[in-house]
């Protein structure tokens, strides 16, 4: 990790402000090695030094990743005054003050979202040009057939004209009802339900089960979350086809 301002990592690690980890080393209620440290600029390295912070559970990490189960009715947001976010309900103990989705669900979508720090990691899952395929099942108005997949294959052009990247497509039976399992590289505005309705379809409901070969962890009721093992985030980028 490197050395880093004793009062920065606090912050980070512990959910508070740089005032407030400030005021915590004042308090002398900052120990490293053992040491009491009452110098918020010191510099410390967390992969080597040991930090405990009195009221705390200090678990220093350079960035936090963490595998949601979204619900619906929560938005892909980190902010909203009248709206639940999935910030909201990310619990305490994995809270940072920075924390924001890589990438977005719409409200009435459910599954596998990741809430970290890390904008590099949230932009190279977002942006089309490192092949991120994300996989979503979907309950449909009608099932579809070898034409449909086709055109999905092929890169279908939504109804304003947009073109869309070529999806990898299969038939999918969604709690009894016809539906698709896709795969798409893209994060284009309702794309899943455009790209359907383009068909002459609709999309009914709608789930994303995988990132990369990341899958959401099936134990995971809807709302709860875990952080990531460094096994799981190299699967984010890459694909098992």
């Amino acid at each position: 990790m490197g050395l880093k301002r004793l009062d920065k990592l606090i912050a980070l690690n512990c959910n508070v402000s740089r005032k407030d980890a400030r005021k915590l080393i004042k308090d002398a209620a900052v120990t490293v090695n053992s040491r009491v440290v009452l110098r918020a600029e010191e510099l410390v390295d967390a992969d080597v030094d040991d930090i405990d912070v009195k009221g705390y559970n200090f678990t220093a990490k350079e960035h936090i990743y963490i595998m949601l189960n979204k619900p619906q009715g929560v938005i892909s947001a980190t902010a909203d005054p009248k709206k639940k976010t999935v910030i909201d309900i990310i619990p305490d103990e994995l809270k940072r003050r920075s924390l924001f989705p890589a990438g977005r669900l719409d409200r009435d979508t459910t599954g596998l979202l990741i809430i970290t720090d890390d904008g590099a990691f949230a932009h190279r899952i977002m942006s089309p040009a490192h092949h991120v395929y994300k996989t979503y099942q979907t309950a449909l108005s009608y099932s579809i057939d070898e034409n449909d997949i086709k055109k999905l294959e092929d890169g279908i052009t939504l109804g304003d004209g947009t073109e869309c990247l070529p999806a990898k497509v299969k038939p999918f039976v969604f709690n009894g009802l016809p539906g698709a399992e896709i795969k798409i590289r893209e994060g284009k505005y309702h794309q899943v339900k455009r790209m359907f309705h383009a068909l002459g379809n609709n999309v009914e409901q709608l789930r994303r089960i995988q990132i990369g070969s990341l899958k959401l962890d099936t134990s995971l009721a809807e709302g709860e979350c875990r952080e990531l093992t460094a096994e799981e985030l190299e699967l984010v980028f890459t694909d098992e086809d």
